[in-house]
């Protein structure tokens, strides 16, 4: 300080080093059709009650639904063609059961503008394109992917890996839509750079949800409704009573039991957004660093296709291509299990694994937003040491919190910056101040090899 007046001054020492606040890492963006809703603006909503209030429930295109009453005895007649095409309303029903937290909707389209007759791929592309440019989210789902033949949908996500290795922020979650080896030979490349893959991983197979499709009485349509009278004759009732809400008004018992025919229907749903449900869940009771896999799942009745030991074992690796696909198995006693933890990038030693690729892009994102204010500081020695300090710092607290191995810091990790170290003084002329960070990442025991052997009597 310049001191030119007499007096007593104080001067406060900075001794402490800035800090790293870890980013969020599991914040979820759901693309989708919603009942309701503004388009293609990315939302932030952090329940389902919220998601009601903004988005409304999920819509039944009408003539989806059919019900024909013989006497007391009521049958439907679904029309899977149709019947809930649109899923995000069921999707985000998954995702918070499953342990989801905020997260936030992309909506391409909604019934007040009318939905399309079908799932578009450039509606949902669109949706995409407008996450470009928000910080947040870190994970990418798209519950309507499965209304689009599998072609498109792989598409839609190679260009989602696009987006993910470009930002290097975010993480894919992928369904394996129809044939497993469809999806490794027509699915997903690793693209240009070749790096592509280790930002997504795949989930295999659907599952039979305990949700109900969602409908109104109006859309439910009576096809056949006959009775027999007192005479014995069996009469056509039908023009009268036309669908279920005039069915109310005549009979509260069969209404109650169409009811209950059709919501014996049950809603079977790809597995991404349980599994984004799964990723927020392990991430805030154990960290980033944690494997998302041997969780159960909740408000799932079972997988449609039962999974082998054997099967999964083509399942997990894939010798050519390296896509490992993550299965979801049922076990006696233990419900369903999500039992795989690989990146399509299965091939790497490096990104093989979803926590290890996670915590990564968790730890440079961090680090990244934390020495934005070095920017235009000096370039020297003094410099150096405050963001050293910092990030070490930041490091042996993920040490300690067990998302690195090693048995003392120095064998978890390492932070270099400096003169002859990480920068020529070219490179200071220049103004560039190169940061080298090395961590060795645990790892999850994929496969736990237990040795027993016989031991010789000695006493």
């Amino acid at each position: 300080m310049n001191y030119k007046t007499p007096g007593v001054y104080v001067e406060e020492i900075a001794k402490f080093p800035p800090s790293v606040a870890q980013v969020e890492t599991a914040i979820p963006a759901f693309i989708g059709y919603t009942g309701q809703g503004p388009k293609n603006e990315p939302t932030r909503i952090s329940s389902m009650l919220e998601y009601k209030t903004l988005f409304g429930e999920a819509k039944n295109d009408g003539g989806t639904i059919k019900i024909s009453i013989k006497d007391d005895v009521v049958t439907a007649d679904f029309d899977n063609s149709k019947l809930g095409i649109f899923k995000m309303y069921y999707a985000m029903q998954m995702y918070f059961a499953n342990g989801g937290g905020p997260c936030y909707i992309v909506s391409v389209g909604n019934t007040a503008v009318g939905y399309p007759v079908a799932v578009d791929f450039d509606d949902l592309k669109d949706g995409l394109d407008t996450l470009d440019k928000e910080d947040e989210p870190t994970l990418i789902v798209f519950p309507d992917a499965e209304g689009l033949n599998a072609g498109d949908a792989y598409d839609l996500y190679e260009l989602a890996l696009d987006q993910a290795e470009d930002l290097k922020d975010r993480f894919v979650i992928m369904d394996v839509l129809g044939d497993v080896e469809a999806f490794r030979t027509s699915g997903p490349s690793s693209g240009p750079s070749g790096e592509r893959l280790k930002y997504g991983a795949a989930y295999y197979p659907k599952l039979e949800t305990i949700l109900s499709y969602n409908f109104e009485d109006k859309d439910v349509k009576i096809t056949s409704y006959k009775v027999t009278n007192s005479a014995g004759v069996l009469v056509d009732v039908t023009p009268a009573v036309a669908d279920l809400l005039a069915l109310k008004s005549k009979s509260s018992e069969l209404y109650n039991q169409s009811k209950k025919v059709i919501e014996s229907k049950k809603v079977v749903l790809a597995p991404s957004s349980s599994m984004a449900g799964v990723y927020a869940k392990v991430d805030s009771t154990s960290g980033v660093w944690k494997a998302p896999a041997n969780v159960g799942l909740n408000y799932v009745v079972a997988p449609t296709v039962k999974i082998s030991h054997e099967d999964q074992e083509d399942l997990n690796v894939d010798p050519t291509a390296g896509k490992s696909i993550n299965a979801i198995r049922t076990f006696t006693g233990k419900g369903t299990l999500v039992w795989g933890a690989r990146t399509l990038d299965g091939n790497s030693n490096e990104w093989r694994y979803v926590s290890v690729r996670r915590f990564f892009t968790m730890v440079e994102e961090s680090v990244k937003k934390s020495t934005e204010r070095f920017v235009f500081e000096a370039n020297t020695a003094n410099t150096w040491i405050r963001v050293q300090t910092m990030i070490e710092n930041f490091l042996n607290q993920q040490w300690q919190d067990g998302a690195l191995a090693g048995s003392k810091p120095e064998d978890a990790y390492y932070v270099s910056v400096g003169l002859n170290k990480t920068m020529s003084a070219q490179d200071i002329l220049e103004g560039r101040m190169n940061i080298e960070i090395g961590m060795a990442a645990v790892r999850p025991a994929e496969f736990i090899v237990l040795r027993f052997s016989h031991k010789l009597q000695e006493s």
